[in-house]
């Protein structure tokens, strides 16, 4: 079971997101927040598996709750954000979510991001990506990760498996190409995001696609 918290201060549509996830089988939501505080308040108390978390909201927005329960480790984060604002999917990039999903998205698209990125897969909307993959390539000034020799740390498999990661390909699909087992795909990812010092797996595929650029 899928536990999850939502964090979404309009109360129409924070009851719509609950009614979706809770139509699901195998995903529980167990917790409901109004503003940011409330969500990182609920994350350390439940222990959810993932929080789907608003960008705007009172007190305390989405990025900086998502920075907070990222750091301390209480669950994975998948955003909710709006096509035209992308300053608020930057942030919550770099605070390390694990994902970012438009608020039109159809509801069993909703469910489907929630399972993936359950499965420790980063997942960004289709139509978010090209935006934020040129916002993060763009020539100047160039995050420091962006300089090849980062991959020295490296392995020649952790290489193989980030470049998949940057292509969209999910664990099982990098298993197939590299011909390993879905298990030890999932110990290479966990691996290179440690040396590399990123926070997520959707961080690793930006930075996969910035090294392309």
């Amino acid at each position: 079971m899928i536990r999850v918290v939502v964090a979404e201060d309009q109360g129409a549509v924070r009851a719509g997101l609950v009614l979706i996830l809770g139509s699901a089988a195998d995903i529980e939501v167990v917790g409901e927040a109004r503003d940011g505080e409330e969500a990182v308040h609920l994350a350390r108390e439940l222990r959810p598996d993932l929080v789907l978390m608003d960008v705007q909201m009172p007190r305390l927005d989405g990025v900086s709750a998502t920075r907070q329960v990222v750091v301390e480790g209480l669950a994975d984060v998948l955003v909710l954000t709006t096509f035209d604002l992308d300053e608020y999917v930057f942030g919550a990039l770099r605070a390390g979510a694990a994902g970012f999903l438009l608020k039109n998205t159809e509801a069993k698209d909703l469910v489907e991001a929630v399972r993936t990125v359950a499965r420790g897969e980063g997942l960004i909307a289709p139509a978010v990506t090209r935006r934020l993959i040129a916002q993060f390539a763009a020539p100047a000034p160039r995050p420091k990760a962006a300089d090849p020799a980062v991959l020295d740390v490296l392995t020649r498999r952790e290489r193989e498996v980030l470049v998949c990661i940057g292509e969209g390909l999910s664990n099982a699909e990098i298993a197939a190409r590299l011909t390993m087992a879905e298990a030890t795909v999932k110990t290479h990812v966990s691996r290179l995001l440690g040396k590399l010092e990123l926070r997520s797996r959707v961080q690793a595929a930006v930075l996969a696609q910035e090294l392309r650029a």
